[in-house]
């Protein structure tokens, strides 16, 4: 006790300057210490979480965050100061409580930052490029609604890495240490335009899909396009910018940010956070007779946990329903649910040195894109995430069946297509959008179309499906429709038959548009599917899983209500709780 510490200003902070340290620098030391990595070693924090002093203690815990908040140790004696000081306080204040709307959203696949205005936290955060995929393989940029406002789409990462002595210890398996690193947390946080509503779509990590080329940004390696590959292995190709080019491949959603988190950062936020209510209906030791577990070990009913403890609950497999990665999902879900009641209730966000160990853990934990690179950047998006209100957060899984070849993998069905279309259009996952007041608008045409007769269509077989195969004859079929409809140009590719759930129109370039348009009008295609493509070289007629049969195309009719197999919670719903695999129950 009575210890004193010569105080240096921080770039930014203000009313610091050489003083006296007050009580709060008794149990830490330097102010660019934070909440460490070391203060939350896998011993230290313990099935039960450590203690809520337990993750500010020790070397590097945050010095006098408290004292600067309020404006002591500068000046003379600590004394606080009055007058404008007290409104930059509360100025401060409010800034704190935004911050932490974003904290609240962003941890497990992903964590987010403290946002606060002390300029040295910028050092704090690591950056990385936000796409590494061709630009063939890349959606489209989103785009303004009539009041010029943008949807947001950031995806949250959770990395496996076991690069460090910490995330070694936190994750086990010895023989991976310093191994490829796996993206085995993937949520995509949706925020609509208007800032009413937000849907995370979280994606199993078994699940089987496309994974687009991608070129590493650091050593220029390029790692060649995968067909039916386990999303997870996405992270190593390159960094998490082959993620986020994973998906937008899959989903054709352009994402604006990402956010990465590692064993370790999880750990170091939770504890920074502090206790967090998670509830099981039984009690659970998440452990197998051939060590298989998180290790996890609760008794039936509501427990805050946080640090180690709540690492165990994110990772938790084995014990939560049917032992499965969407198990996993829904007992993620409860927790950030859960956290963001917690971050945005006002007991919460009353203390400053609580509020400044958890920027300092923040700021550390995650890695962002290049667009998140600074404080500013982070608080800028932290404002915007806070205008969406609770009741109005959705989580939701992807919809998806068991691999009929591959045992214990998914891949996502014909639900998942609508949940995405549903994202991409902007549409709340909880149904409470206001009724649209009017159709979407006819496409922009700069050019006139060609006479039928001098179209030049390709048409290509895409009925393929993984449980139907292909129908055959298709391209032939469709195209005898075209050329009785006038369009004597058009010409069936004999290729093999790929795969298009939806019947499409593609043109390469702006002068070929009014011609794609024109063959989707004579063909019933609507309007919406016709696209721009640079894969294609002329106008070319996909014939999707939604025209196997017949001459006379009919368009899918499609409604706005989020699937059921979406298996959506509600983040103001107070009532959940896991569900124990008996199997688990002692």
């Amino acid at each position: 006790m009575g210890r004193s510490t010569v105080r240096k200003a921080v770039p930014g902070a203000g009313g610091v300057g050489n003083g006296t340290s007050t009580t709060a620098d008794d149990e830490a030391t330097a102010e660019d210490g934070g909440a460490s990595v070391d203060d939350t070693s896998a011993e230290g924090a313990g099935e039960d979480g450590a203690g809520e002093d337990g993750a500010g203690k020790g070397d590097g815990a945050g010095a006098g965050a408290g004292a600067a908040e309020d404006g002591g140790a500068g000046g003379s004696g600590g004394r606080r100061r009055t007058g404008r000081g007290t409104d930059r306080r509360r100025r401060r204040r409010r800034l704190l409580r935004w911050s932490a709307t974003l904290l609240a959203l962003v941890t497990v696949g992903g964590a987010g930052a403290g946002y606060l205005y002390y300029q040295h936290l910028n050092a704090n955060i690591k950056s990385d490029k936000l796409n590494l995929g061709d630009a063939k393989d890349r959606a489209a940029e989103t785009k303004a609604n009539e009041a010029g406002q943008k949807a947001l789409n950031i995806l949250l990462i959770g990395s496996d890495a076991r690069d460090t002595v910490e995330n070694q210890q936190l994750g086990g398996a010895k023989d991976t240490f310093n191994g490829t690193p796996l993206a085995d947390v993937q949520m995509l946080l949706h925020v609509s335009a208007d800032r009413s509503n937000m849907s995370v779509v979280s994606m199993p990590r078994d699940t089987l899909l496309d994974i687009p080329k991608c070129t590493d940004p650091d050593t220029g390696e390029v790692f060649r396009s995968l067909t039916r590959e386990i999303t997870n292995s996405s992270l190593g190709r390159g960094g998490p910018g082959c993620t986020v080019a994973t998906w937008e491949k899959l989903t054709d959603i352009h994402i604006d940010h990402f956010m990465m988190i590692d064993f370790g950062g999880v750990v170091s936020m939770a504890d920074a956070i502090g206790g967090v209510p998670v509830c099981v209906d039984a009690n659970i030791h998440s452990h197998t007779t051939t060590g298989k577990g998180s290790g996890l070990r609760l008794a039936e009913g509501t427990h805050d946990i946080k640090g180690k403890q709540a690492l165990q609950w994110l990772r938790t497999r084995y014990g939560f329903e049917d032992d499965t990665d969407l198990a996993r999902a829904k007992a993620q879900h409860m927790y950030m649910n859960s956290m963001v009641r917690q971050l945005r209730s006002e007991a919460k966000l009353t203390n400053p040195n609580g509020l400044r160990k958890l920027a300092e853990a923040a700021t550390r934990a995650i890695t962002v894109d290049d667009g998140l690179d600074s404080i500013k950047k982070m608080y800028d998006l932290a404002t915007e995430l806070q205008k969406v209100p609770t009741e109005r957060i959705t989580m939701t899984t992807m919809p998806n069946r068991y691999d009929t070849v591959q045992t214990g993998r998914v891949v996502p069905t014909e639900d998942a297509g609508k949940l995405f279309r549903l994202v991409r259009e902007d549409i709340a996952l909880d149904g409470k959008d206001a009724a649209k007041a009017t159709a979407s608008p006819s496409p922009t045409v700069t050019d006139a179309a060609a006479a039928d007769q001098d179209i030049a269509v390709q048409v290509r077989n895409g009925t393929y499906t993984d449980s139907l195969g292909a129908a055959r004859g298709r391209a032939s079929t469709v195209t005898e429709v075209l050329v009785a409809k006038g369009f004597t140009d058009a010409r069936a590719d004999t290729s093999p038959a790929t795969t298009e759930k939806t019947t499409v129109i593609r043109y390469p370039s702006a002068d070929l548009q009014a011609d794609a348009l024109r063959v989707a009008k004579a063909l019933g295609v609507p309007a919406g599917q016709v696209k721009q493509s640079t894969d294609v070289s002329g106008v070319t007629l996909f014939v999707g899983a939604d025209w196997r049969s017949g001459t006379a195309y009919k368009a899918p009719v499609e409604d706005d209500k989020t699937p059921t197999s979406a298996e959506t919670m509600n983040a103001a719903d107070t009532s959940q709780c896991m569900h124990v695999d008996p199997a688990y129950s002692w």
